[in-house]
């Protein structure tokens, strides 16, 4: 496997434009063009503040020394929003991924893992443009939130979604070639792996913590604790989840590793299916 990866950095150019090609053709024709890239996030982020900020208030509270209300809350909700849209529109993308460019799949000889690829970096870029704007929210509008050292740390949260993310994108554009209902079940499970994820909730709230079961089925979560990362860089400012966050990452490389291998045991029949 180490090998095909290698072999992979051949076609580097091709990823990059590919992934050019994508974030031209994703706002062609806008009015905003590359703005939706904050604008997306930013909307999401307004909508989700006033439904469990104002409309259901019990999502906020105090956690770590920080007022979760307000303002607060919804740089709180924006900072576990972006990794996850991050993560959505990457897997929901890659089970579409193969049957989008079927033909280019036909007509040219590629590594066909070029275009999960493509999809996970796209996504990534979003991510990545909308950071600014998470930081000028806390700079600007945080009231008990500040930039501090952790978020150095940044790039290692990354990393680890990154790598958990390729994972299971290898995994699904692989299987949805031969079980096309996954398409539809994936929609579904993403609502609910959304809500089984600390975004619009702190982790660490009373009301989740005194509910053992449901602490332990967070704890299992991957997103979980790459969400977290994220809160305790931006928001908490303090020790990113060190405890859970390597294991995670183990986790995320194992993913990668079977991912990678049943997409390249199948890769054979992309032709024929698609």
């Amino acid at each position: 496997m180490i090998e095909k990866l290698k072999e992979l950095l051949k076609y580097r150019q091709l990823i990059i434009t590919l992934v050019s090609r994508e974030l031209k053709a994703r706002y062609r024709g806008t009015v905003f063009g590359f703005l939706w890239s904050f604008l997306n996030p930013l909307l999401l982020m307004s909508v989700y503040a006033i439904v469990f900020g104002v409309i259901l208030p019990g999502s906020s509270g105090r956690i770590e020394g920080i007022s979760i209300v307000g303002i607060d809350y919804a740089i709180f909700l924006f900072t576990g929003l972006l990794p996850w849209l991050w993560f959505n529109s990457s897997i929901l993308e890659c089970a579409n991924v193969l049957f989008v460019h079927g033909n280019l799949i036909k007509k040219i000889q590629f590594p066909i893992e070029v275009l999960p690829i493509m999809v996970v970096i796209t996504n990534l870029i979003h991510f990545i443009l909308g950071v600014p704007i998470l930081i000028l929210l806390i700079l600007i509008l945080g009231k008990t939130i500040n930039i501090t050292f952790w978020v150095f740390f940044f790039p290692v949260a990354v990393m680890v979604q990154l790598v958990f993310t390729m994972g299971l994108s290898f995994l699904v554009s692989a299987l949805t070639v031969h079980f096309r209902d996954l398409k539809d079940i994936l929609a579904n499970l993403l609502t609910l792996w959304f809500f089984a994820t600390p975004i619009i909730y702190p982790f660490a709230a009373e009301s989740i913590q005194s509910k053992k079961p449901l602490v332990i089925a967070l704890s299992l979560n991957p997103m979980t604790h790459i969400v977290e990362a994220y809160h305790y860089t931006f928001v908490f400012g303090s020790l990113p989840h060190w405890k859970k966050l390597p294991v995670t990452f183990l986790f995320g490389v194992i993913c990668f590793y079977l991912g990678y291998l049943i997409f390249d045991k199948l890769r054979d029949t992309f032709v024929e299916e698609v």
